[in-house]
């Protein structure tokens, strides 16, 4: 169950980290901190320091880091909740009791976790038995063998499985929030989803259970890969692969966590002694990924395969990503050589070779600049004033103010040494003087200041409905369940629905280009302001990126519907306090949490 933020900052505020450290390590001030010898590794020279005015603990030699909670967990070998509730006592703070809702929720966690730990023993003891022999020499053919299957749970789904019927004291509710079933409307039955497959459980950064994936290893025309849908409990974007092993496979010589794309290459890696690598199973990294891969490294890398495909999807990652980079965090790319994966590369060269790759890593800043700078035609003017313009506008977009400002000037310091008088450039007064954004660019970022946050993710979505509307018809669902700023968004949104619904607009292009349309003006300042055209390229599976684009920006414009219900009800709790107001705030706040 989810504690409330004020609940959990009553305990620290209550309790110095060193108060609850010096329980299991012996501590001795130095200056404002406190040093000890770590409780994570075997060390002589004290590098594990505390520092109770920032409320955290910090440990050199193995990179671990976190407040009172996490240093319960992580030495004790508690659950999040069990940790509260010992801080609580020692704080002198009541239990927290939760609502009926709650409880639900979390009775419905431990019956989700029981279900999906079962479906693992099921398929591991399949995997363990002499029935399925062909896929064991599959397996060892990829070179996975008895100890990567026991390290990583790997089991096997038959294509006549019976784990409902050994398992017949869930019910039909319970069976379909698992995720692992499908109703098949012909038989009237649950299906299992990963019949016939080699399964992978997915776990959580404590290690439970929270999904799967499953591999086809005969010849068949079914999808080579599928995971687990997401569920109440179970966000793709929110865990990666192998997170629950990462926390102790950091040290000295492995700063810098891998980011691949799937099962294999993580456990192949491991296999090969390089085990500070997770995978984002081959979907879109998102920033909670991002951010749950800097708790444990600030120079992730993140490794694509060596082709046309690879590139592009690194090409999509790096502008996605960049947007969200953080003062001291960094974000490399690997590529490999062309026609090979982490897995085959590894298990064909060794560890020796993949190591000596890794430091042939681009940063995501130098990758973006390569990339634009090989988009541009170097004989033409008008192309470098392209360029110029595309970097101004993803520098724009950095969350981070000082580091929007810095990569812009750190970019158009080497677009100026591209051009004819560059040389003429002998001082940094010159270049910081060069740096300043173009007139035309200052009055449109001043006309964009007039724009709040949301409507500017309006005009992206709308901007994706105009151009794109066979994928817009693919995200129609999510799409007509947002309620826009204004009216006149709302009904371009109900016309561009329809127009996606019809095979054939013929006049499509003369209904909103027309100077006396009814769409005119909004269209035209949507075409100028929308954020999101900067982000797109032509490229050759541009449909997959624009459907990914959809999925993204419907998810920010609801996240923000989220918060700005949040700030009114804590205006109206700020003026009155109210239980039920009380309740609906931390209902949404959990919502919130979960996106």
């Amino acid at each position: 169950m989810k504690y409330p933020k004020e609940y959990l900052d009553e305990i620290r505020n209550k309790i110095k980290v060193s108060e609850v450290v010096s329980k299991t390590v012996k501590l001795k001030r130095r200056g404002k901190e406190f040093v000890g010898l770590s409780p994570f590794t075997n060390e002589k020279t004290p590098s594990f320091t505390v520092n109770d005015q920032k409320g955290f603990y910090h440990c050199f030699s193995s990179a671990e880091h976190g407040n009172i909670f996490d240093f319960l967990m992580k030495t004790q070998s508690l659950k999040f909740g069990e940790a509260v509730k010992q801080l609580a006592a020692l704080a002198g703070v009541p239990i927290y009791k939760f609502s009926k809702i709650d409880e639900q929720r979390e009775k419905n966690w431990k019956l989700y976790e029981k279900i999906l730990q079962d479906y693992e023993s099921y398929c591991y003891k399949n995997l363990q038995s002499n029935n399925f022999l062909s896929v064991i020499n599959y397996l060892e053919k990829r070179n996975i063998n008895k100890t990567e299957i026991e390290k990583f749970r790997i089991g096997y789904s038959s294509k006549n499985n019976s784990f409902l019927k050994d398992n017949n004291n869930y019910t039909e509710e319970q069976i379909k929030m698992s995720g692992l079933f499908f109703y098949d409307e012909n038989k009237k039955i649950y299906i299992e989803r990963f019949r016939g497959r080699i399964v992978f459980p997915i776990k959580n950064l404590y290690g439970s259970t929270i999904a799967f994936g499953g591999r086809i290893f005969e010849k068949t025309n079914m999808a080579k890969y599928i995971n687990s849908p997401e569920t109440l409990f179970y966000k793709k974007g929110n865990n990666l692969y192998n997170i629950n092993n990462l926390k102790n496979s950091i040290n000295s010589d492995q700063e810098n966590v891998l980011i691949v794309e799937g099962f294999t290459d993580v456990i192949s890696l491991t296999k090969n002694q390089i085990t500070n690598v997770v995978a984002n199973q081959g979907t879109a990294l998102t920033d909670s990924q991002l951010n749950l891969v800097w708790r444990f490294s600030k120079n992730p890398i993140i490794c694509f395969d060596g082709d046309k495909s690879g590139n592009d999807a690194a090409v999509r990652a790096a502008e996605k990503l960049f947007l969200h980079l953080k003062p001291e965090h960094n974000i490399y790319f690997l590529f490999l050589p062309e026609d090979l994966d982490p897995d085959n590369f590894v298990s064909k060269f060794g560890n020796k070779k993949f190591v000596e790759l890794t430091t042939s890593k681009i940063t995501i800043y130098d990758f973006l600049w390569n990339y634009y700078l090989a988009q541009s035609d170097r004989n033409n003017p008008s192309s470098y004033a392209a360029l110029e313009k595309k970097i101004k506008n993803l520098c724009s977009q950095i969350a981070d103010k000082e580091l929007n400002k810095h990569f812009l000037e750190y970019f158009l310091k080497k677009i100026y040494t591209l051009t004819p008088f560059s040389n003429n450039i002998k001082n940094s007064k010159k270049i910081k003087k060069l740096s300043v954004p173009l007139y035309e660019t200052k009055t449109i970022n001043t006309k964009n200041e007039k724009f709040s946050k949301r409507i500017l993710k309006e005009f992206s979505l709308l901007y994706l409905m105009l151009n794109y509307p066979e994928t817009c018809n693919e995200n129609i669902e999510g799409i007509s369940e947002i309620d826009f700023s204004s009216d006149e968004l709302n009904k371009l949104k109900i016309e561009l629905i329809n127009d996606s619904l019809e095979k054939e607009s013929p006049n499509k292009n003369e209904k909103y280009s027309d100077e006396n349309g009814t769409f005119f003006k909004v269209i035209k300042n949507i075409n100028q302001f929308a954020p999101i055209k900067n982000l797109i390229l032509v490229s050759n599976d541009a449909k997959d990126r624009i459907s990914e684009l959809f999925s993204d920006i419907i998810g920010e414009i609801n996240s923000l519907n989220t918060e700005n219900e949040i700030e009114d009800l804590e205006r109206q709790l700020a003026s009155k306090m109210d239980e039920n107001t009380f309740q609906n705030l931390k209902k949404l706040k959990s919502i919130q949490k979960k996106s």
